[in-house]
This record gives structure tokens, sequence and C-alpha cells, in this order.
């Protein structure tokens, strides 16, 4: 993309996303996400009513009588968004295509983020990691994630969320907040997802079309597979085929969702063709 072009379109998400973070999720983040760490403040006499577990032994040694250590919720939190570049991503068949709500809302989080005066950053992932940007606070960050997010261009085409929770779980050692944004079209990632909630605070976004939910009745088409490339032809007139990939969604919902309640991890599904505002209201509700 042109460079020109390029600012024209981070200029536009940027009107778009600061705006909504700025109007409408302005106290909704702070209270979904506040920081879950404890943090050293002070060392003050201990005072009846006091946790005994709070003593600091060595200070209450050197003055003769009793001393706690007092500590405060720390506020600053470090967020993560993991973002799924494989090939599904660009399939949209009603306004938009699944990479541009996954851009528009991971950079409404990011302008959410550094309101709160909060450190975000990055992981781009197909089936490898296809970059990783360091946690940092600013604006200036901010709009480099952006510019990735609509530039990129990856390596892999294919997906392996499993891989990229691994990364994530091994690269971010600070306690943190992460969304993952995909569409999750794939398997076998319950245990990687189970560590990392163990360690972080994991949401999982995921974003899908209208077709992946049904087919339309307009006889026969040619499917492509986004990520393996691999193509078919389909007769959508044929009612028990359009019936049974109904139920196949559906199944592959279910699965899903069972997946992230056993791992403890809160799931918000959106489609392409639906407003993600809503979707965010939701998700913030569901955590203050």
């Amino acid at each position: 993309m042109e460079t020109s072009e390029l600012i024209k379109k981070v200029r536009k998400i940027e009107i778009k996303t600061r705006g909504l973070s700025n109007n409408i999720f302005a106290g909704e983040y702070h209270s979904a996400f506040k920081g879950r760490g404890m943090t050293f403040a002070e060392v003050r006499e201990y005072q009846f009513g006091d946790d005994i577990r709070s003593i600091d032994w060595n200070v209450t040694a050197r003055f003769g009588h009793p001393y706690i250590k007092v500590f405060e919720e720390e506020r600053e939190l470090t967020v993560v968004l993991l973002i799924d570049v494989s090939g599904s991503r660009e399939f949209g068949t009603v306004h938009q295509l699944k990479k541009d709500i996954f851009t528009e809302v991971a950079a409404t989080l990011a302008f959410s983020t550094i309101q709160n005066n909060d450190k975000i950053g990055v992981i781009f992932f197909s089936d490898k990691i296809e970059k990783f940007i360091p946690p940092k606070k600013g604006k200036k960050h901010v709009l480099h994630i952006i510019r990735e997010l609509i530039d990129f261009e990856p390596e892999s085409e294919k997906t392996d969320i499993a891989g990229a929770l691994r990364y994530f779980t091994n690269a971010i050692k600070k306690s943190s907040t992460a969304f993952i944004i995909s569409d999750f079209i794939d398997k076998n990632f319950e245990k990687e997802l189970t560590i990392a909630n163990r360690k972080h605070d994991v949401v999982a976004l995921q974003v899908y079309d209208i077709r992946e939910t049904e087919l339309p009745d307009v006889g026969m088409v040619k499917l492509k597979d986004a990520e393996t490339g691999e193509r078919i032809w389909v007769d959508t007139s044929n009612k028990r085929l359009r019936t049974t990939y109904k139920h196949a969604w559906g199944e592959s919902q279910l699965a899903l969702q069972k997946s992230f309640t056993k791992s403890g991890v809160d799931l918000v599904s959106m489609s392409t063709s639906e407003d993600y505002v809503r979707a965010l209201m939701k998700l913030f509700k569901m955590r203050a």
C-alpha cells in the first residue's frame, strides 16, 4: 500500500476508534479491566485488627514492636492483543471483511488502553509468530500498531492458536490482560489457553461471517478454503447439505464455548454484519 493511502486509512480508523474509546468506553474499560497484581506500598506499625500474616518480621525485630507490610492494587495494566492474521480473516460477504473488524476492534482497545495510561503490545500470528510489538505507552505507539494492522502481510495463511498462546505465555513475564482476536477456526488449543489464563487475564473476541453459519440457496457455487487453497464445488440448492452445514457450525460453536468456559476465559462473538460496539459493551458489562 502506498504511504499516502496508508496514512489516510490510519487517520480514518484513528478518528473513528479513538472517538469510540473516548466517548463510549471511557469508564467501562477502566472498571472492566482493573490491575490484578498487588504491589508493596509501605511499612507501618501494627494496629488492632490487622492481619498477622502481613507482619514484617525483619522491621519488627529491628524496632522491638510489630510492623506490617501494606500492599495496594497495581493499577497499571499491560495489555497484549493476539491478532490472527491467517488467510481466513480475508473472508466477508456482507459489509466488511473479518480483518476490517479485527483492525477496528484492536484499534478501539488500543486507544482505550492508552487513555487509561496502560501499556499495549501486539502479537500477530498465523501458524507461526509473524510479528511481536512489545508493550509500550503513548499515542505514537498506538498509531504504529494501527499502521501494522492495516498494512501487515503475513508469511503464512494457516492458523496455530496453541502456538501463539505458548509464545505469549513465554514472552510476557508480567501478569497482563490479553485479547485474542480471531475467528477461532482451529482446534486443540484448550491446554495452552488454560495455562495462559492462569498467569494472565485472557479474553477471547471471535469475529465470524454470516456465510460461515449457513449457506444461501443459490445453486452450484465454488468454495475455496482460504488457509489451504483447496477448492470444491457445492450444490447449495440441496436442502440436506444446507442443514448439515448449519448444524456443523452450531456444533463447532458449542464446542468452542465449552472450551473457553472450561479454561475460565470470557468469550464474546460478533458477526461482520453486526455493530462490534455492542459486542464490546457486552464484554465490558460482563466484566464490570
